[in-house]
């Protein structure tokens, strides 16, 4: 198993590699005690069978940089394979502002080729290649070297597994005609919007069940100010406070430090310092802000005047189309979506691209009582009103 440590070896790989038609690419890496990923391995393939045609990448080494790799991201003539490819995309970007491309990720291509919704790695492996995936090195240290021999074999078995799983889904997609829809869906994937947390954003991700604008105003001061406390000393959001306790903060609103030593739910750390001014500093900006300056949640479905009897109906019709498509459901259209076309919205995803010709058209014929739903054997039949 080779290992490459330099940058003029990693030059030399990627270089190879753009005599191929794609490579397969993986990462190992750790987030439990810093805000940005730590990438620690990169594992890297092209098709063929010698121990050269895939190799072990060390990022850690001090004569490693990473810019042939990116350079081999720019050339659009070789496609980059992952699996479950954010997490490894969001490293990428963080690193250097790039993404693969072309870029096809298996995951999406298996849920478009009937292998369910986020079907894991080592099932395609065990079910496409017939190959098991060795799960014992999953969850250990990747950033200790030297490596285990049963870490670099785990490691490898990423990328090279990686390649019969991404000839026969290629394969598949060519002869159902559903290249196009897997591209489509991939695009998502390079929207730099979902890996840019915008800090004055962040208090959306935070779940709470009031609604009170005030109160939201609170928590996207506090969010606000974790996230970019956070983002600048490469910590995680939860060393600095906790969910429960940012909603607890925006329920007591404190502007002392003896107001936050009454904290349930406030770290030790957090009630002193940098930290404690800038929970109290933005305690005082929302008690100085005006009304119109708090933000409102937009409506949500239980709020839309959905017709129960049509969302059942649409779920059924979705069902049928998902088993009649070897689609997964989830990948069609969300629960959500289908309140939403039963509330009478029509700016959903599932209305557009290829999903309007599986589901989307029927669904909106269904909607506008032209057709109904019937069940002949164990099939769900669409017929004419």
């Amino acid at each position: 198993m080779q290992t490459l440590t330099t940058q003029a070896e990693l030059e030399a790989f990627c270089t190879r590699a753009q005599g191929y038609p794609y490579v397969t690419i993986d990462t190992e890496f750790l987030r439990e005690r810093t805000y940005y990923s730590k990438l620690c391995l990169l594992q890297m393939a092209v098709p063929g069978e010698n121990e050269a045609d895939a190799v072990l990448v060390d990022p850690l080494s001090s004569e490693m940089s990473l810019e042939p790799l990116y350079r081999l991201f720019r050339d659009t003539s070789v496609v980059k394979v992952f699996h479950a490819a954010r997490q490894d995309l969001e490293i990428f970007w963080n690193d250097a502002e790039i993404f693969p491309t072309p870029l096809f990720d298996t995951q999406i291509a298996a849920m478009v080729c009937g292998f369910g919704e986020q079907v894991g790695y080592e099932t395609l492996v065990r079910k496409i290649v017939k190959q098991q995936v060795d799960k014992s090195s999953r969850f250990t240290d990747w950033s200790r070297r030297p490596l285990t021999e049963a870490q670099k074999i785990y490691a490898l078995a990423d990328v090279t597994h990686l390649r019969g799983v991404y000839e026969f889904l290629k394969a598949e997609l060519e002869r159902s005609g559903r290249t196009a829809w897997v591209v489509e869906e991939t695009q998502s994937l390079t929207d730099p919007a979902i890996y840019d947390v915008v800090p004055s954003e962040a208090w959306r991700r935070v779940k709470t069940r009031t609604n009170s604008n005030k109160f939201l105003a609170y928590l996207r001061e506090l969010a606000a100010f974790r996230e970019s406390y956070a983002k600048t000393r490469n910590i995680p959001r939860n060393r600095v406070f906790k969910d429960d306790a940012m909603v607890e903060l925006a329920s007591t609103k404190p502007t002392t430090q003896e107001d936050l030593s009454k904290s349930r739910l406030l770290l030790r750390e957090a009630r002193k310092g940098d930290i404690a001014e800038g929970i109290l500093n933005a305690i005082k900006t929302v008690n100085a802000m005006d009304a119109d300056s708090y933000p409102r949640l937009p409506k949500v479905n239980d709020k839309l005047q959905v017709n129960p009897a049509l969302a059942d109906l649409l779920r059924v019709l979705l069902k049928a189309k998902s088993e009649r498509s070897d689609v997964a459901q989830k990948m069609i259209a969300s629960t959500a979506e289908l309140d939403a076309l039963a509330a009478g919205q029509r700016d959903v995803p599932s209305l557009k691209g290829w999903r309007m010709d599986v589901f989307g058209s029927d669904a909106l014929r269904l909607c506008e009582g032209k057709v109904g739903l019937a069940v002949k054997g164990n099939k769900v039949k669409l017929f004419e009103l």
